[in-house]
């Protein structure tokens, strides 16, 4: 892995939030951890990594824990409420998008129907676009995140009150 790819990689995971990652190849083997208090990512390479990669780490700002944490407890509030609504929930690390691209329409909006397995939003990781679909038929009640918002694993996208 080169210096300038590992350096992406450390920019994406603390773009995502993510607090610890550990990735192993036959090549490598890499661990990157950060303290959510703290703003400096450390790493440790071993096996055939090349020499300059220790260097790369630089401290990194940590911003995206803030805006997820308040989603969170949302999903509850609005169940709370007196729905008996399913939450959508991220199935990864990413940007969250509404739409395919920034001139194309949303794939849903409150209160559209969706049938299980209908796409419903993209979620970006690693440069690569991952369609994620309803796990319910339903209505869309609610839009958990906003659009170009980083989302953790296992975060609440969308409310759907099943059908």
């Amino acid at each position: 892995m080169k210096a300038k790819e590992l350096q992406d990689l450390i920019d994406f995971i603390a773009k995502s939030g993510l607090n610890k990652v550990n990735i192993e190849t036959e090549e490598f083997k890499i661990s990157v951890q950060r303290e959510p208090s703290t703003k400096v990512v450390s790493s440790g390479v071993a096996m055939a990594a090349p020499a300059p990669a220790p260097a790369a780490p630089a401290p990194v700002a940590a911003p995206a824990p803030a805006p997820a944490a308040p989603s969170a407890p949302a999903a509850p509030a609005a169940e709370a409420a007196g729905g008996n609504y399913v939450p959508l929930k991220a199935p990864m690390i990413g940007t969250f998008y509404r739409s395919s691209s920034p001139d194309a329409p949303l794939f849903v909006q409150v209160g559209d129907l969706v049938e299980k397995g209908q796409v419903i939003c993209i979620i970006e990781a690693m440069k690569l676009f991952n369609e994620i679909e309803a796990e319910h038929s339903g209505r869309i009640v609610k839009a958990m995140v906003e659009n170009a918002s980083p989302v953790e694993y296992d975060q609440p996208l969308f409310l759907i009150e099943p059908m």
